[in-house]
């Protein structure tokens, strides 16, 4: 029979011990908002807090731990707002701090953890410190990393460091002073053996602790401290080097001090508070230090999402991975995309072959022992848009290619000088009424009335300023809320005093939220009868094979009951203005033991009435629930069914998220992680920077409807959608078992389920990787873990070999008789014994 990409949920409270102890983040899975392309709640074009606390109920259901947030601290957005002008204030484009704080407090009412964005490498250069320095106030310059230039009348830049986003790192000023930018030349770099620095971070990151945040996502954690001296490094491209080659401007040892002080300070608050570095090292053994026992929580794996579509590589990046972190007591985290890289759908290939290899990877990386991270629209197998009109973009480094020659420029001026603004295309035309707030138009820093503005006499001298976007200021009203706050008091550590009708501390978990009210479809959950509680996993044994004609309960569930995440429970659905589960005959089908089932109770003939009373009950407290669609086609005695799939289960295909059918694929070469490789006609230069491709990754979310914006706000958005986009929207893949959003609910549930996977237990001697290889035809992974085994095959074609088990989960359909399994190409598959 075949098994289509589906899961036998069985959704109960967490049994890692990891988490039992606090240490959620051991094997947490974090989703990442960026906030401008996330959710629009007032119709300027731009997603904003009010619009990410909206969606929030998208993300329980999804079944994620915590949330991180890109910055919304208030910015000229020179670089999407890692130019912090104030650390402690909301940007006016993004909201105000009550948006902040009800944000805070409506995601741990969910369960959700809140994770912030720190940016202590550099600031804005309208940071009130850095026009101090241009003013030439006592004292201020030594926040920042000012140096005479070289040659006789100092008309070199100090050093040949170059900027990440290409050009070098230095801006000379009017009085003849350099300054270091490792990035725009709108982000001074800060000089972290000033004390007043320090000092600094401290509060504000007391600041935001205080407020209930759970932790931070520290920005460029390697790079606060610089080789002593500043030595030339002797060769060009070093943006290249990065990752792969010591450098005198990044993972210095003295960054390890600071992140030694940030985990006391957090370490002082209640509720297990994390800091996660975003630390690029040369190598695994090098990276594993930010996460010593004293240092950090968790830090990147950027080896991983840099890691080719290849199992030799694969295997290699995870053992190293593994051995490393493991040397120090640490986690592994394991991240696929991210704001800043092409996203893994298109470097995989693209089209069906790319949708095929980014879905297996999913279950690959949700599998693997450790904490996974999310970005935005993985979920639902969103690709890069590669074809974005260049008056829409805004990446520095793809307007910082543009500018001629990389060679110092004089400064006459802080203010950006806005350059003529440039007809839009008709794709970047909102295709929805304007809001009193027109959409942006043109890339590149905007005025901001909350950025205080240089004094005439900090003038200092000449350079390019990016274009100016024509975006109209974030006016001080704001739209009513569409969906209010829960009732929730939160205390310093973040976790949730329930109100009346929720759950108390130490209560068993209840059922998980309930789908949004405007969502089309429905909740389905319901108890197993007979069920006995979990057992310690038993050894994985040898596979045994299972009576032919019977299928495991099959496809992507229906959005229903999963276990809880930590803060604390999930209330019950009605707690948050949800709908209830659904307990009439639309409410799907529910089966009464997660075990193999009959192939003829799986049938489309099947009648909603003989569904088990049982279904329309609330579980209690703790009971394992089932909650899926069935769609499955028993093979003819004697051997493996290998026809295609039948023609309406093909259509949609890559379009509509769904696992693409075998024969429709196309081999394409993979992308490079920046974009290199692309051919693509506004690609940026690749002379010494990043490629300038990060906005294709940045397009704003598809929620709902047949047209842009699909649901992303009234009023546009402030980078086109692409027209194709409404059947990978939230709305349209829900309910459909095939889709990569329904993949992914399986795939969160079932990692909550089953004992053996998140982390490997803590200090436990006998398995300290918690993970095992097994012996795999080439060009095939297989790993077991306790009661657990997963396969991944990366060749182009099928493979059989013996079924290791049990089919739970797969990214394409499985065809198995229990004695033999044909794995789909480019597919993984979790199996049970």
């Amino acid at each position: 029979m075949t098994h289509e990409s589906t899961a036998v949920g069985l959704a109960s409270a967490y049994s890692n011990p990891t988490t039992a102890s606090g240490d959620w983040w051991r094997d947490a899975v974090i989703y990442q908002v960026y906030v401008r392309s996330f959710a629009d709640s007032d119709g300027d074009g731009i997603g904003d807090l009010r619009g990410v606390r909206s969606r929030l109920p998208h993300l329980a259901r999804l079944g994620v731990d915590a949330v991180w947030l890109t910055p919304f601290y208030v910015s000229p957005q020179a670089d999407g707002g890692y130019d912090v002008a104030d650390y402690r204030a909301v940007d006016p484009l993004f909201g105000d701090l009550a948006d902040a704080e009800e944000l805070v407090r409506a995601a741990h009412a969910l369960g959700l953890r809140v994770i912030v964005d720190v940016v202590p490498n550099h600031t804005s250069e309208r940071h009130p410190w850095f026009l101090a320095a241009l003013a030439g106030e006592p004292g201020a310059r030594e926040r920042y990393l000012f140096r005479r230039g070289r040659g006789a009348d100092g008309a070199l830049p100090p050093n040949d460091w170059e900027s990440i986003f290409g050009g070098p790192a230095w801006t000379r000023v009017a009085d003849g002073d350099w300054y270091l930018h490792l990035f725009a030349p709108e982000q001074p770099d800060l000089d972290w053996t000033c004390p007043e620095v320090a000092a600094e971070f401290d509060s504000v990151l007391r600041f935001w602790l205080d407020l209930g945040v759970d932790g931070f996502r520290i920005d460029v954690a390697h790079g606060m401290v610089k080789a002593e001296g500043l030595p030339d490094i002797g060769r060009g491209a070093q943006a290249t080097l990065i990752g792969s080659e010591p450098l005198p401007f990044f993972d210095q040892d003295g960054v390890h001090e600071i992140h030694r002080a940030w985990r006391r300070l957090l370490d002082s608050y209640e509720g297990a508070r994390i800091g996660v570095a975003e630390a690029w090292a040369p190598t695994s053994e090098r990276l594993a230090l930010y996460v010593r026992p004293d240092e950090l929580h968790q830090a990147f794996n950027f080896r991983f999402l840099t890691c080719p579509w290849a199992p030799d590589a694969i295997r290699t990046v995870i053992d190293e991975s593994l051995s490393a972190t493991t040397s120090v007591g640490a986690p592994t985290t394991w991240v696929l995309s991210n704001h800043d890289v092409v996203r893994h759908v298109t470097r995989y290939g693209d089209g069906p072959q790319g949708l095929s290899r980014a879905r297996a990877a999913a279950l690959l990386m949700l599998a693997l022992p450790g904490s996974a991270y999310l970005y935005q629209g993985e979920e639902l197998g969103l690709p890069e848009v590669l074809d974005l009109p260049p008056t829409t973009r805004q990446d520095p480094a793809f307007r910082r290619g543009r500018r001629g020659p990389s060679e110092p420029k004089a400064r006459t001026e802080t203010t950006p000088s806005p350059r003529p603004e440039a007809e839009p295309t008709p794709e970047a035309q909102p295709t929805t009424p304007p809001s009193p707030r027109p959409a942006p138009e043109a890339n590149g820093p905007r005025p901001n009335p909350a950025i205080p503005e240089p004094e005439p006499a900090a003038a200092p001298g000449p350079r390019p300023a990016p274009e100016a976007n024509g975006r109209a200021l974030a006016s001080a009203g704001r739209a009513p809320e569409p969906h209010p706050a829960p009732e929730v008091d939160t205390r310093r550590d973040g976790a949730p005093s329930w109100p009346e009708g929720g759950q108390a501390a130490g209560q068993a978990p209840g059922p998980r939220i309930a789908p949004e009210a405007d969502s089309p479809s429905t909740a389905t959950t319901g108890p197993l009868p007979g069920t006995a509680p979990e057992a310690e996993p038993a050894p994985w044994p040898h596979p045994t094979p299972e009576a032919d004609g019977r299928a495991l309960a099959t496809a992507g569930r229906q959005p229903g009951a999963g276990p809880e995440a930590t803060p604390g429970p999930r209330p019950a659905p009605e707690a948050h203005g949800q709908a209830p589960a659904a307990t009439g005959p639309e409410a799907g089908l529910c089966l009464a033991e997660p075990e193999l089932v009959p192939a003829a109770h799986l049938t489309p003939a099947y009648e909603p009435a003989a569904r088990t009373e049982a279904c329309a009950t609330a579980p209690a407290p703790g009971t394992p629930l089932l909650s899926i669609t069935v769609s499955t086609y028993p093979a003819p005695e004697g051997g493996l069914n290998t026809s295609p799939r039948p023609a309406a289960e093909a259509e949609g295909g890559h379009a509509a998220g769904r696992a693409p059918a075998p024969e429709a694929r196309t081999p394409r070469p993979e992308v490079g992680v920046t974009g290199r490789g692309v051919d693509h006609p506004h690609a940026a230069p690749e002379a010494d920077g990043q490629d300038g491709m990060r906005d294709g990754c940045r397009v704003p979310l598809p929620w709902e409807g047949g047209e842009p914006p699909y649901g992303f706000g009234a009023g546009g958005s402030w980078l086109p959608q692409p027209a194709g986009w409404a059947a990978l929207s939230v709305a349209a893949q829900t309910g459909d078992p095939h889709s990569t959003l329904e993949l992914y609910r399986a795939a969160l549930e079932l990692r909550r389920a089953l004992p053996g996977l998140g982390a490997p237990e803590a200090g436990n001697p006998a398995d300290p990787r918690g993970m095992h290889w097994e012996p795999a035809p080439d060009g095939v992974l297989l790993f077991t873990r306790p009661g657990f085994a997963c396969t991944v095959n990366t060749r182009p074609e099928p493979v059989e070999l013996p079924a290791p088990g049990r089919p739970v989960l797969s990214s394409a359909p499985v065809e198995t008789d229990g004695r033999t399994v044909r794995l789909p190409a480019d597919s993984c598959t979790w199996w049970v014994p």
